[in-house]
């Protein structure tokens, strides 16, 4: 991985880890002035439980089922606590209708988040392929083309020209190896081609 590859990659880390902070902040403050509303003015009949669903789906599409399922029980914890500070009680119902729309959210928001970053990243990953396919052909072609150009040459009796085509050739497949691979963020050879035998110097 070349320097600036892994300068980029270490920036796109931090900002994501800088930007789940501020989600979890950002949720975190909701949660409490959630509580903290129904604490000091809710009652019974109000719907104030129901702004839950604002920190909820807010970790729910920044980190998945998961973290929006969590989310979703802490909700449903934090409306118990509010039940039981204030002695409220309530039957069945309420609970239901309170709890299960904020706990269905989180799921079903989280479970979306999941399946948009899998297509994300197969979409990135099918790119990607085709990418290598086509370098791929490119390669193919042109050592393809400089061998037979060279073979040529070597059949007609010019073997300077032949030696000459098949370095150039060979320089131009290294070349465009190491750029395949770079790009891959596989890291390029380095060293240089190895000497070139001439085939009219063997014994």
């Amino acid at each position: 991985m070349t320097v600036a590859s892994r300068r980029l990659t270490t920036a796109a880390r931090t900002h994501a880890a800088g930007h789940r902070l501020l989600t979890l902040a950002v949720a975190g403050v909701l949660f409490a002035g959630v509580l903290s509303l129904r604490l000091l003015a809710g009652d019974a009949a109000d719907a104030y439980s129901m702004l839950y669903v604002f920190p909820v789906a807010l970790v729910a599409t920044t980190f998945g089922m998961r973290a929006g399922t969590a989310a979703g029980l802490l909700a449903v914890a934090l409306i118990a606590l509010w039940a039981a500070a204030d002695q409220v009680s309530l039957p069945p119902v309420a609970w239901a209708a309170r709890v299960l729309p904020i706990l269905l959210l989180g799921l079903l928001v989280g479970e979306a988040t999941d399946r948009l970053r899998r297509s994300e990243a197969e979409r990135r990953r099918l790119e990607a392929a085709a990418l290598l396919h086509r370098e791929a052909i490119e390669i193919n072609d042109s050592l393809v083309q400089g061998m037979a150009a060279a073979k040529w040459s070597l059949e007609a009796g010019s073997v300077d020209a032949g030696l000459r085509v098949l370095d150039d050739t060979i320089a131009r497949g290294h070349e465009l190896v190491s750029g395949l691979i770079r790009r891959a963020d596989m890291g390029g050879r380095s060293e240089p081609l190895g000497e070139r035998v001439d085939p009219t110097s063997r014994g």
